[in-house]
């Protein structure tokens, strides 16, 4: 699912902005830009993975350091000598003065490092709370979206569920149609006169059982009736990856009854529960 938020906290020493943005992924995948902060980061991965199971995780961090003890400044006194030695030198000679200035200092490589010092364990905490507090923002946006596929699955479900009640009603009447196209097939070879009415009732109770389509029927109701539960608003564990198992099981029963099939309304319906279970399938792919 997706999600966005942006948030700006304050503290005493510093100034934070966290941006996360979330875009639909099979697993979890974590990326991170920004404000070079050191193990800090990996507790902020390790609190995005107790809230989310699965994503690609945008983050962004911008910081403010306001306390000027959190720097540290090192200069390169044997390097700046060498300069000053030789303008002195070149002033002297050429009769010019030369002027110097801070940002000329710092323009110079090797000479001057202005390096932030470690966060303190009192920043890092500040860190951590205002990361969860924007990322629980993020998830209120999820679930909303969540919330949304979920109703449209619960769709899928309820049309799937009325064309596999047809689909049942037809595969009752199976066998007679077995039966009757057996005779068809006699006649038009010429040899319905040499079998007799039983042994026509054998053949086509043997090919009613081999077109049998009871065991299917009966588990793509069970497997519906797990997915009704597992979308219901109520749930509140990840159900993504569950939900695209049973899609796949679905299909397959599908795909069972339609070879089955001896009628063309079943086949008809075969059809359309594999476009409801294709769209499922691909919605899901949304879901945490």
């Amino acid at each position: 699912m997706t999600g966005f938020a942006e948030k700006r906290f304050d503290s005493r020493t510093i100034t934070a902005k966290f941006i996360i943005r979330t875009l639909n992924h099979r697993f979890l995948d974590w990326s991170y830009r920004g404000a070079q902060i050191g193990e800090v980061e990996n507790r902020l991965r390790a609190i995005c993975k107790k809230k989310l199971y699965r994503g690609k995780v945008d983050v962004f961090l911008e910081l403010s350091f306001l306390d000027p003890r959190g720097w540290e400044l090192r200069i390169n006194e044997n390097i700046l000598q060498e300069i000053f030695s030789s303008l002195e030198k070149f002033s002297s000679e050429g009769g010019k003065s030369i002027n110097f200035s801070v940002d000329n200092l710092f323009s110079i490589p090797h000479v001057v490092e202005l390096k932030r010092k470690n966060l303190g364990k009192g920043e890092a905490v500040f860190l951590e709370r205002c990361f969860e507090k924007t990322l629980d923002e993020v998830l209120k946006a999820r679930m909303k979206e969540g919330k949304e596929i979920a109703r449209e699955i619960q769709i899928h479900i309820q049309n799937i569920k009325r064309v596999v009640t047809r689909v049942e009603k037809l595969a009752k009447k199976q066998p007679a149609l077995i039966k009757e196209k057996l005779k068809n097939q006699l006649k038009e070879l010429g040899n319905e006169a040499f079998l007799s009415e039983e042994k026509i009732a054998e053949e086509a109770a043997y090919y009613a059982q081999r077109y049998d389509m009871a065991e299917e029927v009966a588990r793509l109701k069970c497997h519906l009736g797990y997915a009704k539960e597992l979308v219901s608003l109520k749930a509140e564990e990840p159900v993504g990856k569950k939900l695209d198992f049973l899609a796949q099981e679905l299909y397959r029963e599908a795909n069972t009854i339609n070879s089955k099939s001896q009628d063309i309304e079943i086949t008809k319906g075969s059809i359309a529960i594999k476009g409801a279970i294709e769209s499922i399938r691909q919605q899901v792919q949304n879901l945490e």
